[in-house]
């Protein structure tokens, strides 16, 4: 297992709510996601940033020490770095040196499965790489060996970027193609009027947990961070009976690598599709305020933040101070306490839910002939009845369907004269 020396820094003139404990206990659990073994966490205080190296000349040395004692491999540190400050610690530590965003887009680069999951991660890290080539040309030209191999000259250093722009223009055709297909379906699920529900929320909210409990989505559940690279979307009945699409999405994070949400748009275009978002926020967290903060901060950027959107205060069960969940309850408006592992409130949710779509329901009282089961069949699956009697002259229903379904009923003949 590889061995790293963990780095927090704070930048004092930051205005940052997050203290300098959250963001080592976020450090250290973004490590573990990525399998490695941390043998410290050290906290280095900056008050100017220095361009050669982000922090002083001294603290440099100092973490070099440390880490040929602990003889460590990695040095990873929790704020991103230029290629220049990147390049300069690695040759002063003599140490493999990682920033935050490397961090995050390993733990991505080992969650992906998909095709789309696996395109979408090699365009973030390309991206990332790109503007970071400058410096690099010796250990490119190396990569590259064989015959004809001059070097790590200027020459060398141009055709490594042109390569990897133009895998970057591949990647983002390949996925104007995914975005397209996701169009479609949109577009069918419109014509169709059936809504969108989108859950957002920190990474290790309870995202999917939730899409598992209430639409019995099999989708993997851990407490590890950055488990859904892949959401998946699924149908669902609201006690109205009304047919609903819920979909899951990949966790939000604090100051969250813009490349990555570039990359993930694809994806993300759910976000912006959707009628309805769920918030799924973890209330047993000592940072809920900060983590809906940052959660609402991504959905800015993705110009979502208008969307209809209602608060699962998630994870009530591990709450032992009610006094705490009735401040949540107040300070986030149109919230729902639930616990998603327990399905506790899940029927307060749901009707939450079905509150945003009342207008797309309606009541229907008919008699349909008995060889017409198919159309009792019809709506036992995408409505509600909520009476049916069996007479002589035929079946006799009350359900609650969608006017959508109505008004496809009406081009049935037989169905007409009976409503």
């Amino acid at each position: 297992m590889e061995r790293a020396l963990l780095v927090t820094i704070n930048l004092r003139p930051e205005k940052d709510s997050w203290e300098v404990e959250d963001a080592v206990s976020e450090l250290q659990e973004l490590v573990s996601a990525c399998g490695v073994q941390p043998l410290e966490n050290i906290i280095v205080f900056c008050d100017r940033p220095t361009p050669n190296f982000l922090i002083g000349r001294g603290k440099v040395e100092e973490i070099g020490l440390l880490a040929q004692e602990l003889e460590v491999d990695t040095i990873i540190l929790s704020h991103d770095l230029s290629g220049t400050q990147q390049r300069n610690l690695e040759e002063a530590w003599g140490k493999k040196t990682i920033d935050r965003t490397q961090l995050i887009l390993g733990i991505f680069a080992r969650r992906a499965k998909s095709p789309e999951g696996k395109m979408q991660v090699e365009l973030a890290q390309l991206e990332y790489l790109l503007p970071r080539l400058v410096g690099k040309g010796i250990i490119l030209s190396r990569q590259g060996g064989g015959l004809g191999t001059s070097g790590p000259g200027e020459k060398k250093l141009e055709i490594d970027r042109r390569r990897v722009r133009e895998r970057i223009d591949k990647f983002k055709d390949d996925l104007k193609g995914v975005a397209a297909h996701r169009f479609l379906i949109r577009k069918k699920r419109r014509d169709d009027d059936i809504p969108l529900v989108v859950l957002v929320g920190y990474t290790s909210a309870g995202k999917s947990t939730l899409l598992n409990a209430l639409a019995q989505a099999r989708q993997v559940v851990s407490g590890s961070l950055f488990i859904t690279l892949d959401p998946k979307a699924q149908n669902l009945k609201l006690p109205n009976g009304e047919q609903i699409v819920i979909s899951d999405t990949v966790g939000f994070l604090r100051n969250l690598p813009h490349n990555l949400i570039e990359a993930f748009k694809a994806t993300l275009e759910e976000v912006t599709g959707a009628d309805l978002l769920i918030h799924v926020l973890d209330a047993s967290s000592a940072q809920v305020y900060e983590r809906h903060k940052a959660v609402l901060k991504v959905l800015k950027e993705l110009r979502a933040e208008e969307k209809p959107i209602i608060t699962a205060l998630n994870k009530i069960d591990l709450l032992d101070d009610q006094a705490w969940l009735a401040n949540l309850s107040k300070d986030f408006i149109n919230s729902v306490p639930i616990s998603a592992k327990l399905s506790q409130n899940l029927d307060v949710l749901l009707k939450a839910i079905q509150g945003n779509f009342p207008e797309k329901m309606m009541e229907l009282d008919i008699l349909i002939p008995h060889r017409r089961m198919d159309l009792v069949d019809l709506f036992y699956r995408q409505g509600k009845v909520v009476r049916i009697k069996y007479l002589q002259k035929g079946i006799k229903i009350k359900v609650n369907i969608s006017k959508i379904l109505y008004h496809k009923l009406l081009q049935n003949k037989e169905i007409e004269n009976n409503c």
